[in-house]
């Protein structure tokens, strides 16, 4: 997809505002845009499934998404996501199906960033590449402590739902 010029700059800033793009050179930023598509959502339209194959990560532009795990027929919610913030990264990293389901809770403008647009960064900078899947394990890894945390706490009688302006597992 080819951006113009105001909304790549704003993309761009919505990239080097989030901690996954953190540090990486607008230029290599822009290069990735180039390689993106735009995904439209309404409100309950899945993204994605539980146990899907996955080969794209999505970055909101706008609009809310929930989080979903299942457990004996129940979907239960991780997290609500919002503007900036980003999903499916770990299927880029493990290779793995997809651990959970997203699902708008409103209308959403979402970049799409597949594995070939990561291969041509790589092809074309591969220090930017790496800098980006770094920073995408130091993100796994951030939510991986917190989820840690929360299994802590839980096990100790501590509700999860009791932590303010924590998005996940409420």
């Amino acid at each position: 997809m080819t951006q113009t010029g105001g909304l790549s700059a704003y993309r761009i800033g919505l990239l080097q505002s989030m901690a996954l793009f953190g540090a990486v050179d607008p230029s290599a930023l822009e290069f990735l845009l180039q390689h993106t598509e735009e995904l439209e959502l309404e409100a309950g339209d899945t993204v994605f499934h539980e146990q899907d194959a996955g080969t794209q990560m999505y970055v909101l532009e706008s609009g809310r998404v929930a989080v979903l795990k299942s457990w004996q027929g129940i979907e239960r919610q991780l997290a609500v996501l919002g503007p900036g913030d980003c999903f499916g990264e770990m299927a880029l990293m493990d290779f793995q199906r997809r651990s959970a389901t997203v699902r708008a809770t409103e209308s959403c403008l979402a970049l799409v960033l597949g594995t070939d647009a990561l291969l041509e960064l790589y092809e074309h900078d591969v220090e930017q590449f790496t800098l980006i899947q770094m920073n995408m394990g130091r993100e796994v890894s951030r939510r991986l402590r917190d989820a840690d945390d929360r299994i802590f706490r839980a096990t100790f009688g501590d509700r999860l739902d009791d932590r303010a302006g924590s998005t996940f597992f409420t």
